[in-house]
C-alpha cells in the first residue's frame, strides 16, 4: 500500500466494533487510536496513563476482529531502547501490522497538548534501530512509524521536527509522522524537507489543519490518520441521549439514530456465520431446539 500512489487512509478505532465498522465502510486499514484507548478504556486523558498490557490487549482485540492491517499507537515504546525491544514483540504477536514510535520524554502526552517535552536525538535514534532490529529477526513485513513531536515541543520547531525525521528514516523507520504542523504551509515544507514516507494526523479541533486525503496526497503524503473522530462523535452523541434520558425518560426521540440490534449483530458483528457454524457443527437437535422453541430477534 505504501508503494502506491493513492493515499492510505486509516481511521481511528478505539474498539473492536469500530473497528470492524471502518472495515465494513470500505477503508483497507485501521488506526488503533492511543488517545481513544485512554479516553474510551481507562476514561483518563491521553498523558501515559495506559499501559503497554493495556494497549496491547486493546490492540489484540481490533486486530482480530478485523481483516485489514492495524497500525496500532505505540506510544514512547514505555521505556528506554530495550522496552521498546518487548514493546515490538508484542505488537507483532497481537497481530498488528505497525506501530508508530514517539520521541516523547515519559510519561508522553498527546500530540495535540501543550507540556510535551523530547527526549535526546541520540536516544530517539537508538529506539528506532531497536524496534527495526526485533522487527527484522520477528516479522519482517512489520512497518515502523517514526513520530516526532518537535514542532510543538519545548525546545522544538519546524526544523528540528525536519532534522529528527531524517535521522528518523536513516536509523530503520518507514515511514515519518511530524506531529502538530500549524499550518498547511508546514505540512507541505515538512513533505519537501523530510525523505521519507510521510504520514498526516487530521486531530478535529486540534492543532493542525484539517484537509483532505486527496489534498495530503497532493502534497506528498503516503497515511492519513482520522484518530479521533469516532470516539468525538460517540461522546457527542451519547451526552445528547443521556441527557433526553434524564429529562424525558426516553430514548425515543434518539432512535431514528441509532444502530437497531439486528444489523449491529448480523451485518457488522457477525452473527449471522456464527448461526452458519452452528448449523455445521452443532448437534441438529440442539440447533432446532435452539431456534423453534425460543423467541428473540
Amino acid at each position: 500500500m505504501l508503494g502506491r500512489k493513492e493515499i492510505l487512509v486509516a481511521p481511528g478505532a478505539y474498539d473492536a466494533l469500530v473497528a470492524r465498522i471502518i472495515e465494513k465502510a470500505g477503508f483497507e486499514a485501521v488506526y488503533m487510536t492511543g488517545a481513544g484507548t485512554s479516553t474510551c478504556l481507562l476514561g483518563m486523558p491521553d498523558v501515559g496513563l495506559a499501559t503497554l498490557t493495556e494497549n496491547i490487549m486493546n490492540a489484540k482485540y481490533i486486530a482480530s476482529a478485523v481483516s485489514i492491517p492495524v497500525i496500532a499507537d505505540c506510544d514512547t515504546g514505555y521505556g528506554n531502547a530495550i522496552n521498546v525491544m518487548r514493546a515490538i514483540s508484542e505488537y507483532i504477536r497481537a497481530g498488528v501490522a505497525s506501530v508508530h514510535l514517539e520521541d516523547q520524554v515519559m510519561p508522553k502526552r498527546c500530540g495535540h497538548l501543550a507540556g510535551k517535552v523530547l527526549v535526546s536525538l541520540e536516544e530517539a535514534v537508538g529506539k528506532i534501530r531497536a524496534a527495526d532490529k526485533v522487527r527484522r529477526d520477528l516479522d519482517p513485513d512489520f512497518v515502523i512509524i517514526a513520530r516526532t513531536d518537535a514542532r510543538t515541543a519545548v525546545g522544538g520547531g519546524v526544523d528540528e521536527a525536519i532534522r529528527r525525521g531524517n535521522e528518523y528514516a536513516k536509523a530503520g523507520a518507514d515511514v515519518v509522522f511530524p506531529e502538530s504542523p500549524l499550518s498547511v504551509k508546514e505540512l507541505e515544507l515538512f513533505a519537501k524537507e523530510i525523505k521519507a514516507p510521510l504520514l498526516a494526523n487530521m486531530v478535529e479541533f486540534g492543532n493542525t489543519p484539517i484537509l483532505t486525503a486527496k489534498e495530503l496526497q497532493h502534497l506528498g503524503y503516503r497515511i492519513v490518520l482520522w484518530p479521533g473522530s469516532a470516539f468525538g462523535l460517540v461522546a457527542g452523541q451519547v451526552t445528547d441521549l443521556m441527557v433526553e434520558l434524564k429529562k424525558n425518560g426516553t430514548t425515543k426521540a434518539f432512535m431514528e439514530k441509532m444502530m437497531p440490534l439486528t444489523k449491529i449483530w448480523y451485518e457488522v458483528e457477525g452473527l449471522k456465520e456464527v448461526k452458519e457454524l452452528e448449523k455445521e457443527f452443532l448437534p441438529s437437535e440442539e440447533v432446532q431446539r435452539k431456534y423453534e422453541k425460543s423467541r428473540g430477534l
